[in-house]
Order: structure tokens, then sequence, then C-alpha cells
């Protein structure tokens, strides 16, 4: 795990790069990285790295990594899962390794094979590879979205540049960057809590690379961009049935030089990853971290059930109210992106736990409801969407699933976000072209299925990037690697070819992520095996309302919502907590990012011009 930052020149005009600079905006990402640093300096620009050493924590796993001869130069993020397999097939084709980091088996399998060494990539990554001969960049991303990876292109007078980040904060440390919101994605955030939309973020003029995407440049030349796409060449089909699928995933993601633990929720998934890793470990430590709240998922007694019944040393890490707000605003303005779900508060507070007693790496299970069909109020809302079409083509279901898990709806936009914002978002219709657009793509993968497998396939795309972010940010803040091993491209691929009859039935005997439940219930208590998903475990519908009434005082709230919705949140924040938690996350990611009324960096939004500014062109 490691923090990337990088700076090129475009073109001729451009002068050198201040080392300065570079290192502040890479010691933006020290908490990513804090075990090594280095930077690459040249005519083309830099390249700087933080490290996190996990596999080979030697010298010799230094970055930014450079070939024998120079020519080749390579920051990445991340971990390769089938780094063995890839550093025999190197070698006998001549490859000499100088370590035993698989940052170097991702070097020469690009020096090797160029841009399809991607396709025999299994892991999380993101990463920059530099040719100096050629004057050409690669940035890619791993097709789970696990690993982040975030550019903007600016124009000074020192000439144009590409900037590159694993966190937008970094990006933000460049001078020429503007700093401003992106009305489009402002919008959007408020109806998903996505801090993302498509390549969009929540800045105007930052993109991301959206999962399984890489960009190859030329520098010092007019833009020549050549994007591609992993899922557009994914026609593969799985190897094993699916126990062995996941056995193999798990013992893959095991392979660490440093100390390992479990995320144990007392959920399915999570028991499974700690059930296998237990068993080849032997030693095993876990932790739970959850609320002691009445009337909320009880992850503490399920996880020690299952802590006690295969002999864990297990920890327990309790968020109370007080933490929960604290951390909120902390996270916020430390990650310089609105919070999507509540639960990266617990995330980061176990993750500092495990952290502080030795743990670097921990498995967590996310991934598993999105590929195997485990939300079952989704899936049920689905189903009768689907019933209601008495067997009509389903057009519209990129529409539906942006209405069904809207958190401000549609209908309620106008009077919730002022009309300046709401009309700079066009009304949000990018944000329902995008829905439509990816529900388009992922029903024509499979047009003879049961329709309802579009509906997961569409889960995959839109949700599961977001849970993985929340995880990477959130454990990375911590200094800690999180590991995911359902969200695995040959998993993916062995639960894409699933029946719908082997993932959801529907009824009143509805039953979720049936391939998994049956692989492995005969090794794990019943309780676990039959437990529902709980998706909120912290009660934070009613933390929030000690913290409302800010919205009455802060001018970023004044800027962003109308007096109605501020006023009807505030006076029953429990009642109005799909409309609070965005409006409130909003205010926050305003106040850390553009100034809070009274230190304002940008006098336009402070005193209500910036609104205006945003729909003039």
């Amino acid at each position: 795990m490691c923090g990337i930052v990088s700076l090129f020149n475009l073109d001729a005009r451009s002068i050198g790069i201040s080392r300065v600079l570079i290192e502040r905006m890479r010691d933006r990402l020290t908490h990513r990285g804090p075990d090594d640093s280095g930077v690459w300096e040249g005519r083309l620009g830099s390249i700087g790295h933080r490290r996190l050493s996990v596999i080979d924590p030697t010298p010799g796993g230094h970055q930014p990594m450079c070939s024998v001869d120079g020519r080749y130069v390579l920051a990445y993020n991340g971990e390769l899962y089938n780094d063995h397999d890839l550093r025999l097939e190197l070698a006998s084709l001549g490859c000499v390794f100088r370590s035993n980091c698989d940052t170097e088996t991702l070097l020469h399998a690009i020096i090797t094979w160029g841009e399809s060494a991607i396709d025999k990539l299994r892991g999380m990554f993101s990463f920059v590879f530099l040719d100096t001969q050629t004057r050409t960049v690669m940035m890619a991303r791993d097709p789970m979205g696990i690993k982040p990876l975030y550019y903007a292109m600016v124009e000074g007078n020192g000439g144009r540049q590409l900037i590159v980040a694993s966190e937008i904060p970094a990006i933000l440390e460049h001078p020429e960057v503007d700093r401003k919101p992106d009305p489009v994605t402002v919008s959007a955030y408020l109806s998903s809590i996505r801090t993302t939309l498509g390549q969009r973020t929540m800045f105007e003029g930052i993109s991301t690379l959206m999962p399984g995407q890489w960009i190859r440049l030329v520098l010092d030349s007019p833009m020549e961009t050549t994007t591609a796409n992993w899922w557009d060449n994914a026609g593969r089909v799985p190897t094993q049935g699916v126990r062995q699928t996941i056995e193999d995933s798990i013992h893959r993601h095991l392979r660490t030089d440093v100390p390992m633990c479990t995320l144990l929720s007392g959920g399915l998934d999570s028991a499974i990853t700690t059930l296998l890793a237990k068993r080849s470990l032997g030693e095993l430590n876990t932790y739970c971290a959850g609320a002691r709240a009445k009337g909320f998922s009880d992850d503490f007694s399920f996880a020690q059930l299952l802590a006690k019944d295969l002999g864990t040393n297990h920890t327990e890490v309790e968020i109370t109210e007080a933490r929960f707000v604290d951390r909120w605003w902390w996270m916020v303005a430390r990650l310089g992106v609105p919070m999507s779900t509540p639960n990266e508060v617990a995330i980061y507070e176990v993750a500092a736990a495990l952290r502080k007693e030795g743990h670097i790496v921990a498995i967590s299970g996310e991934g598993a409801d999105e590929l195997f069909a485990g939300y079952g109020p989704i899936m049920q809302q689905a189903s009768g969407y689907l019933a209601g079409l008495h067997g009509t083509e389903d057009t519209d279901g990129g529409l539906f699933n942006l209405a069904a898990n809207a958190w401000v709806s549609d209908e309620l936009k106008p009077g919730v976000l002022r009309e300046p914002w709401y009309h700079g978002a066009n009304e949000d219709a990018e944000l329902k072209a995008h829905y439509q657009q990816v529900f388009d793509e992922v029903r024509s993968q499979g047009p003879n299925e049961s329709p309802l497998q579009a509906h997961v396939r569409f889960q995959r795309r839109m949700n599961l990037p977001n849970l993985l972010q929340r995880l990477d940010t959130s454990t990375m803040l911590a200094g800690v690697e999180g590991r995911t091993p359902y969200a695995d491209h040959e998993v993916a691929i062995c639960a894409e070819q699933l029946p719908m009859d082997q993932k959801y039935i529907a009824g009143e005997h509805e039953q979720t992520k049936i391939a998994l439940r049956r692989a492995f219930r005969d090794e794990l208590p019943a309780e676990i095996v039959n437990r529902p998903k709980a998706s909120f475990p912290l009660p934070f519908q009613h933390w929030m309302g000690s913290m409302t009434n800010r919205l009455f005082d802060s001018p970023i709230a004044r800027e962003f919502f109308t007096e109605q919705a501020i006023g009807l949140v505030c006076a029953q924040p429990t009642n109005y907590w799909h409309m609070a938690w965005p409006m409130m996350n909003l205010m926050l990611w305003g106040e850390s990012q553009f100034g809070d009324g009274e230190h304002c960096e940008d006098e336009s939004i402070c005193s209500g011009k910036y609104s205006s500014s945003t729909t003039s062109g």
C-alpha cells in the first residue's frame, strides 16, 4: 500500500518542476506510506512516492522504481496476488530480479508485455509508468476499483502539466489547481452519497480513473490519449467452483511480510474469510467495531460467537456518539471529500486500533454482497419492478435504481438544493444519463439471462467501487492495508456465471447469497450462516442530531441548501436522516475545503457570488 503523486510536463514551454512542490504534494499522502519516501526527477517531470512496506520491506522495494538502464520509471500502489506466477513466467523470458517486491514484478511485466500486461495482473493496484525514451505515460487502476487514482491538467506560466495522485488533497497542493466544487457531482452526491460520477469528482477539473481503466498519453506533443478498460476484454470463464475460487482468493490474500489480522463483523462474508485465514495461519487476531445501541445490529455478539468458536484473539472497538461526531468532521477535512457512509468512522477506528497493536494488514469482507446478490431490500425492489414490467424490455433499469436508492429523491431535490446549484447541475441530467448508460451496458452483457442479473451486475459497477473506496481511504488514513478477497476479478467472473437461482430467490422465503451460504454452511454456526445483511450498524440517524444546528450557522450550508430544507432537517433530524446525512457531509466538506465564512479562501463562495458564476457558462 502506498501513495503516488506525479507531475508531467505536457509541452515544450514547460520549465523544471520544483522539488519542494513535488515533496509537499507527496507528503500530503504520508498516512498512505509512513515507512519510506522517494522522488524521481527528470526532464519530463517528477514522480513522488510514499511507501507502506508490506512485501519485502527492505530497501529493495524502494519507489519510484527504475529499470536497470534508467529508461522506465514506476510508482505503484497495491498488491499482486499472482506475483509468484508472474515471476516464474517473466524469469523464463530472461528477466532477472533484484528484490522480492511485487513492484519489481510489475515493472518487468510492463516492460516485457506493454499494455497487455494489465490483462495478466490479479490484484489491487493503481500505478503510473513512464517510458522516458518514447515520452509515454501510462496510468491504470485495477478492475474492481479497489485502489484510487486521480488526475488533473493545469496551465500556468510554466506551461501545461498533468498531475496524478492517489488522493485529491495531494492534487490540491499544486498552486495552479483551481479549487472549485463541481455542481454536477455535488447534486449527484445528494442522491447517491457517492463522491464520484463516472470520471467526475467533487472538484471541477479533477477526474478519477474508473475501475479497470488505463490511460496512455504521449508527452511533449499534442494530447494523444488512448483510453481502454479491462472489462472491455473480460470475456473469460471461471476455472473453479464457488468454494474453490473463494479459498484460492483468500489464500492468495494471506501473503505478507508483516503482521496480519481480519475484520470480523459477525456477518457471513467476514466469517468465511476469518474461518479460512485461521486454518491457514493458525494464530489469528480478529477485530470488530460497532456501537452498543438498542435496536441496531449487534455485530459484537455475532463476532464473539465466531471468535470463540474458532479460537481467535478477539478485540472489540466501541464507537460512541462523541467519538463518531469528532471523527466524522476530522475525516472529511483530512480526506478532502464528503463521507459516503457512516461506517467509514468505524473502519478508521478499528484500523487505528489494530495498527496500534502492531498489525499492518487487515482482511475484510467487502464485495460479496455486490457479486452474490446479498442486498435483500434492493433485490426485492428490483424483483417487484421487473414484475411490474410484465415481461416487457427493461429499458429504464438505471433510472429505477437511481430512484429506488436515492437519499434525496428527484422530487425533493429542487426543494433541498438551491436553484443556482440545481441549475448548474443541469437538473441532474448527467446523473440520470450516467445511471442509464451503465445499466444499458450491463444489460447488454447478458440479454438472455434472468433480468435480475443485470441489476446484480449494476450493483457491482456502481455500488462496489464506492464501498472499496470507503475501505481504502479509512484504513490507509490509519496506515493499514485493507485487503478484500471477494473483490477479486476471478471471484467476480465466478459469481457472474452463476444462474440467478444460486444467488437470489425472491418471495415469502427470500434467500440471498445462496451459493456462498451453501458452500460454507457446514463449517460455520447456523446463526451466522442465516444472519440477514446489516447495512448500517451505527445509529448515526440519532447521533446526527447534536450537529444539525450547525446548518443554521454555516454560510456554506446556506450557499448549498434552501432555508426550508435546513429548517426541516434541524427540526427533525432523526425523521429526515436521509436528507440530513448528505446535507451535513456537504456542509462539512465545503467548510473544510472552501472556508467557513470567517476564514474563507474563496471570497466568492462565502459572499454568495460563487453559485451564480457556476451557471454562467
